[in-house]
């Protein structure tokens, strides 16, 4: 029983209805599930790190390992912020390794034989693969030819051209400038705990503050949700779920720390998330990106430039691949034919397991960036454990497959209500 205020009309005023306590119970559970499903890739990744870091006896989750996760895989988690984007524009690009092969070709003219400034030499790398973006986005957006034909092309041109650059061979040393961007660290103020141990602070600083950022995030949009009445989730599940996040973020970089720093693979990869998530959801050319995957014709109808929006998408996607292809060559020092094999794939394959639909018009950067970290935890799981490359083509093959039969399972459920 409760105490309530009775309008003239005979209604009560200023109380809330409560259900039964069973009520309240399968509502808290129902939203549990629910924020589940929208964060089951991130769930997956989960999963994985625990999993290989049994099999391999917490070998993954040294602190070495963790850095070198970053530094490895830097590359495919750039490509992957391009490849979401085009795929949710209803495009698919198969060149992306090939153009960074021949990216990191020309990078190698620029630097080491025509001996140009390091910065010099990366910003022409840049313009290079702007202007390839430019040469397979004019062939999509402007004469009609599907995406698939036009990069499958552009696979085997580019490929092709890097060959003729490098001339079958190699090219290398690169200036220490250029090598920072592949295999440098930021560490500043390291904290001295031994012989063979040491801490950076500026590095557990960064996590702190990411950590910092993020609860102040969460609980701005939960206040926020409050405040105009939608449904929140319980507040035990969102600590717990608060909690669990922060930890995983401490720990990383508490490896970063303790191992060599910062990557500057990953200062670059994070300020690229920052970039491209703003450009996705709070700028005019991302929600047409979004309309265009949707529904292309809907798109033109309400008066989207199409084609601009595709032209500029692959001039993009080129600049991306430019850079990873910069960060390849940087990290092994030496431009050589076999770069870039099997980029396109893995990209392809962060994309999807991320959540991007093979439709069209749902995908997001941290789902991309997370199906990246997937597919790099795979990668250095299989290898501590002496995996073959064949059993791990067909491991990443299988994890691809499945993550798009859940995307197809979700879609035809949804449908089905």
């Amino acid at each position: 029983m409760t105490n309530t205020e009775i309008r003239p009309g005979g209604g009560p005023v200023g109380t809330e209805e409560i259900g039964p306590p069973q009520n309240r119970f399968t509502a808290a559970i129902a939203h549990i599930l629910a924020d589940l499903g929208k964060n089951g890739i991130f769930i997956a990744l989960i999963v994985v790190i625990a999993l290989f870091g049994v099999l391999t006896n917490g070998i993954l989750l040294r602190p070495q390992n963790i850095s070198n996760l970053i530094v490895q895989n830097g590359y495919i988690l750039i490509l992957a912020i391009g490849m979401v984007l085009v795929i949710v524009a209803g495009h698919i690009d198969l060149s992306v390794g090939s153009v960074a092969a021949f990216v990191g070709a020309i990078s190698g003219v620029f630097a080491v034989r025509m001996g140009l400034d390091w910065w010099l030499a990366i910003l022409l790398s840049l313009l290079v693969g702007a202007i390839v973006g430019a040469w397979q986005g004019f062939w999509i957006a402007y004469v009609g030819i599907p995406a698939f034909i036009v990069t499958l092309a552009g696979m085997l041109i580019f490929r092709g051209a890097a060959l003729i650059v490098l001339g079958s061979s190699n090219i290398g040393s690169f200036p220490a400038e250029y090598r920072s961007l592949g295999n440098g660290f930021i560490e500043l103020a390291p904290i001295d705990l031994g012989p063979r141990s040491s801490l950076d602070l500026v590095t557990l600083s960064v996590g702190a503050i990411a950590i910092i950022g993020l609860i102040v995030q969460q609980l701005r949009t939960r206040v926020g949700r409050q405040k105009y009445g939608q449904d929140t989730e319980p507040l035990a599940f969102f600590i717990a779920k608060l909690v669990l996040v922060s930890a995983g973020i401490g720990f990383f970089f508490y490896s970063l720390a303790a191992a060599k720093g910062i990557p500057v693979t990953l200062i670059i990869l994070g300020v690229l998330v920052l970039i491209y998530t703003t450009v996705a959801n709070r700028t005019v050319f991302g929600r047409h990106i979004f309309a265009i995957g949707g529904n292309r014709h809907a798109a033109e109808l309400s008066g989207i430039k199409t084609r601009s929006v595709d032209f500029w998408l692959f001039v993009n996607m080129g600049v991306l691949a430019a850079i990873a292809g910069v960060i390849f060559t940087a990290r092994l020092n030496i431009a050589g034919p076999q770069a870039g094999d099997g980029f396109e794939l893995e990209a392809i394959s962060a994309a999807f397991i991320g959540g991007a639909a093979v439709q069209g018009g749902v995908g997001t950067i941290s789902g991309a960036i997370i199906g990246g970290f997937i597919i790099g935890v795979l990668n250095n799981g299989m290898s501590i454990l002496s995996i073959g490359s064949d059993w791990q083509q067909a491991v990443k093959g299988l994890v691809l497959l499945l993550a798009v039969a859940f995307d197809v399972f979700n879609k035809r459920r949804s449908g089905g209500r």
